[in-house]
């Protein structure tokens, strides 16, 4: 089973720059139905989320030992 961090981008100027940081927010699971061999995406969120726009990355390795953020 594949997960991904999901997250959401935020967008700031620091020093007159525009850059972009990802919080996030929950996971992506892909799993596949035993039947059927199709595979369909789970996600959960860790809170309620009002966004307009989620990402979803693989976990770096050690998100996936220590469930950390993704920054």
């Amino acid at each position: 089973m594949t997960n991904f961090v999901l997250t959401v981008p935020v967008t700031f100027t620091k020093d007159g720059q525009e850059k972009t940081t990802y919080r996030r927010v929950g996971a992506v699971f892909e799993n596949t139905k035993t039947e059927t061999g199709e595979t369909y995406l789970s996600i959960k969120l860790d809170f309620p989320v009002a966004v307009t726009e989620l990402v979803a990355f693989q976990p770096r390795e050690k998100e996936t030992e220590e469930g950390g953020d993704q920054v």
